[in-house]
């Protein structure tokens, strides 16, 4: 969607929403520098005022961040994004693997009622990248198609909520993970391969309650690993998640 000049009257709305716009349809992805501000008067054919203030109104939202001496970059996909990352930068490991546990069990289950053939070659093919990247030794790549495979799982589900939440969850979910890899742990509990195998074999079996232990399964050994290197808080047990 590119962008265009805006003659309607309320012109720092107009250009937010066209913002949000861009953000959202991934022509701005997360992570990289939105245009320099005469860039962004000149395409838009408004005031430098008019984008001065779309931009703050977007960083006070928490989809924008300013950099001194670099720019602006894109930090949240939508405005409920950039809330679920404010409160979960206040959160531990912990915290934050409790809630994936939830989203990823029940992803599990509703992808095993609901997945189509074109998600079970989706998910084959995540699972099939996830393994190169361990085998490769390339652990930041390892991370990214760990996180891709989830969002496939996410995706398979077929709950549009489901998926924005756990997509909203990533940046997050990219620190728990990094706690596991990291963990002094075994080969097998850092990479996992086989419980995240006995996911897709459960979805594409069609077995939800199968789908849904495999998941716990693989939950419950990053939970340990993170549990070994952090300590367990008062409440938690040697059971959890549950």
């Amino acid at each position: 969607m590119p962008l265009r000049s805006t003659a309607r009257t309320n012109l720092v709305d107009l250009v937010i929403e066209q913002m949000e716009g861009l953000i959202a349809g991934g022509e701005w992805p997360v992570g990289t520098k939105i245009p320099a501000e005469p860039v962004l008067v000149e395409q838009l054919d408004v005031g430098r005022n008019t984008v001065r203030e779309a931009v703050r109104a977007l960083v006070h939202t928490g989809m924008l961040e300013p950099r001194q001496g670099d720019g602006t970059y894109v930090r949240a996909s939508s405005g409920f994004g950039a809330a679920v990352q404010r409160r979960l930068r206040r959160a531990g490991d912990l915290e934050t693997f409790e809630v994936r546990a939830s989203l990823e069990r029940d992803a599990a289950r509703y992808a095993a009622l609901r997945r189509t053939d074109e998600d079970l070659a989706a998910l084959r093919a995540a699972l099939a990248e996830r393994d190169r990247a361990w085998r490769g030794g390339d652990l930041p790549a390892f991370i990214d198609a760990d996180l891709d495979f989830h969002r496939t799982v996410a995706a398979a589900a077929h709950n549009s909520v489901l998926a924005d939440l756990y997509d909203h969850l990533s940046d997050a979910l990219r620190a728990t993970l990094q706690s596991v890899v990291g963990a002094p742990v075994p080969d097998s509990v850092r990479n996992q391969y086989d419980a995240h195998e006995a996911i897709v074999d459960a979805i594409e079996a069609g077995d939800a309650e199968a789908a849904e232990r495999a998941a716990l399964a693989h939950l419950s050994e990053g939970m340990a690993a993170l549990r070994d290197g952090a300590g367990a808080g008062p409440d938690r047990t040697e059971d959890d998640p549950q």
